[in-house]
């Protein structure tokens, strides 16, 4: 099963290169087109094809997107409990996991005196609808209770939630312990419950026991969801199995990383889910509950920043985006992907021009990291035909135009294009392929060409143009993006592949990261908060990005500004906090105050996997593991200035097997575990 994706605010599907991208869900009355219902402050438990949306009070009510989903669907709408005629008071809603979220709540029953209360209310609700619901009375007797539950559903579909088009509760019907319902279309859902309940009230939805519970005694109800496919609907694909990503572990003498890093490895765990028609193969969804669908350059991305948890994830990644590849016309070599909005001073930019060059850099660096051998061959064809296309679609002044072959050129696109011909070359020559030479030319040409195309000096030191239009003109919006001028790769010996920047430059690009414009306190900025257009909410025009954040964080450490680099760091770790670890896919860009808490962007995904994956990513900045598994050897070269103080991480993976590296107090790396042979250096 998968889930069917929905659009976001400037999210679109394929659409032809220069159309203008359509915004949003329809609207519906009461709603405003792109308008998402919230989910902000709602328990998201995940463990993808299936996820729930409980409020923090965890009755489902029914109201805007609270519901168990699977496959597209939702499957349960209202399960509403009352004890006794009334519901209990909410004390605590919590995720336990990922996968799942308790709810405790509190009843005084009759004859109970004072403000005591002394019946408690447990209830445990997974990602694929099924419920513990636990009484515990402390009542001094014995006490006798009616419990009912209240339950319900649409069967609504995920796009129909989204746009908030309301749609009556399907009547239901009694089905062995519990009840069911069924969609004209043929889609059904069953709740069964343990122990059997006394009555089922098919026309109220309502199932009833009765309970005498002696002091100190507890009853337990178990409910399951089971969903019927529709006449020749393919059957679900269940959760991936085996293990995809390794369990990383940090400590040390702060505690966030530790906590952030866990939270982290959890969501991307439940973030993944089977191509539906390869299940063999396995990727992350963009993010929950309006991303879900099938794979995208983002899901390249987060595979490539996990990589340190090893290189299963990209390869599963590569090879189903491998197949959506163009063969054929003058597209061949190109991966498909969507228009997305790029801020307000820009047209939409093509993702599938961001894959393209992104394929050939993650299968590069996941041979460094230890890729087998026998997966590199497989998916080295497909490199190489990115590689290929990304070769025929540079102009005449060697630059990348993005989306249209007549432009506009943008800076981070070039970036992308620079580091892909680099690590693309390293690639064909490693695996005696020709084309290295012609890569590393267009690359040197690319450098040239970008500081007359793209630099704009001025009296404060410079800075790079966002954009080239057609007619010329540069614009000059500064914006995290340019984070990505400082991204430039791994290759052989653990050494960094060489940037566009020359060194004045890279410093000044180190020296506008750092400052308020774009360092918001919380993390980086869309766009500068000087900037025309500026909007703290606005996805590309000012909102806190976590992957940009993630890019920003670890440019920076690899370039030795690591004072930037720290404030960044601890900025994403003080969000993640006030987010409980769980870092959603964008937060407003709002300047951090004292007492303040960073404020979520109403239409973010939380989990996302650009996310989940930036903060493994911005942590492994703290050690800077250079992996040479084809090489033999391995080197770290951490933060000199150890900005968290003594740090470790364990269950890494470097060459296939276990790796673990301690940073001290003073900025000195030891690697603890590594594979047998491996050269350490640092």
């Amino acid at each position: 099963m998968v889930l069917s994706p929905v659009p976001a605010p400037g999210r679109t599907a394929e659409q032809p290169t220069g159309q203008a991208p359509t915004v949003g869900a329809p609207a519906t009355p009461g709603t405003r087109p792109g308008e998402l219902p919230p989910v902000h402050d709602a328990l998201l438990c995940v463990a993808l094809p299936g996820f729930a949306v409980s409020p923090r009070h965890g009755q489902l009510t029914g109201h805007g997107p609270e519901g168990v989903y699977a496959s597209g669907r939702r499957l349960l709408s209202r399960s509403v409990l009352r004890i006794a005629g009334r519901e209990p008071v909410p004390l605590q809603g919590r995720l336990a996991a990922a996968d799942r979220a308790v709810f405790v709540g509190a009843l005084r029953v009759p004859g109970d005196t004072g403000p005591d209360p002394t019946l408690t209310v447990e209830r445990s609700r997974g990602a694929d609808g099924a419920e513990r619901i636990t009484l515990r009375s402390a009542a001094p007797r014995p006490v006798r209770l009616p419990v009912e539950l209240a339950l319900g559903t649409d069967l609504a579909e995920l796009a129909a939630v989204a746009s908030g088009r309301d749609r009556p509760e399907l009547r239901a019907s009694v089905h062995g312990t519990g009840l069911r319902w069924a969609a004209p279309d043929g889609r059904s859902v069953a709740v069964t419950a343990d122990p059997a309940p006394m009555d089922a009230l098919a026309a109220a939805g309502v199932l009833r026991w009765e309970t005498d519970l002696a002091p100190g005694a507890a009853l337990t109800l178990h409910l399951r969801l089971h969903a019927g496919r529709a006449p020749g609907a393919a059957p679900p694909g269940g959760r991936p199995g085996g293990h995809l990503l390794s369990e990383a572990q940090a400590e040390g003498d702060d505690r966030r990383p530790g906590e952030l890093l866990r939270v982290s490895v959890e969501d991307l765990r439940a973030l993944l889910q089977r191509d539906p028609a390869h299940p063999a193969d396995v990727h992350l969804a963009a993010g929950v509950p309006w991303r879900c669908g099938p794979v995208t350059a983002e899901a390249l991305w987060a595979a490539r920043m996990v990589l340190p948890l090893g290189t299963r994830l990209a390869v599963t990644t590569l090879r189903a985006l491998g197949r959506t590849q163009l063969t054929a016309g003058a597209e061949a070599g190109r991966i498909p992907g969507p228009l997305r909005d790029a801020g307000p001073h820009l047209p939409p930019r093509c993702t599938g021009v961001e894959a393209t060059l992104a394929f050939p850099v993650v299968l590069a660096e996941a041979r460094r990291w230890g890729l087998p051998a026998a997966d590199l061959d497989e998916l080295l064809p497909v490199a190489e035909r990115c590689l290929g296309w990304l070769r025929r679609g540079l102009d005449a002044d060697g630059l990348l135009p993005d989306p249209a072959p007549g432009g506009p050129w943008r800076a981070e696109t070039q970036a992308h294009a620079h580091r892909a011909a680099l690590l693309g070359a390293d690639l064909l020559d490693a695996c005696g392929r020709p084309g290295g030479d012609d890569l590393r030319a267009a690359a040197r040409t690319l450098r040239e060409r970008f500081r007359g195309a793209f630099w704009l000096d001025d009296p404060s030191g410079g800075r790079p143009a966002a954009v080239r239009a057609p007619e010329g003109r540069a614009r000059p919006q500064l914006g995290g993006w340019a984070a990505h001028l400082l991204d430039t790769g791994l290759l052989d010996g653990g050494r960094y592949a060489q940037g566009l920047l020359d060194r004045a430059e890279t410093e000044q690009v180190a020296r506008l990261l750092g400052t308020p414009a774009l360092d918001s306190g919380w993390g980086l900025r869309g766009l500068g908060a000087r900037e025309p257009g500026h909007n703290p909410f606005g996805h590309r025009a000012g909102a806190v990005r976590v992957h940009e954040t993630a890019v920003a964080v670890s440019g920076l450490a690899a370039a030795g500004y690591e004072k930037e680099a720290t404030a960044l760091l601890r900025g994403l770790l003080d969000a993640a906090e006030h987010f409980g670890h769980r870092l959603p896919e964008m937060y407003a860009g709002e300047q951090r105050t004292a007492g303040a808490h960073p404020v979520p962007h109403p239409a973010a995904c939380r989990p996302a996997a650009v996310a989940a994956a930036g903060a493994v990513h911005a942590l492994a900045a703290l050690v800077g593991i250079r992996p040479d598994a084809p090489g033999g050897s391995v080197a770290v070269q951490p933060m000199s200035s150890a900005p968290l103080g003594a740090i470790r991480f364990s269950g890494l993976v470097v060459a296939g097997e276990p790796f673990a590296v301690r940073v001290s107090r003073l900025g000195l790396g030891m690697v603890e575990e590594a594979a047998e042979g491996l050269q350490l250096g640092v």
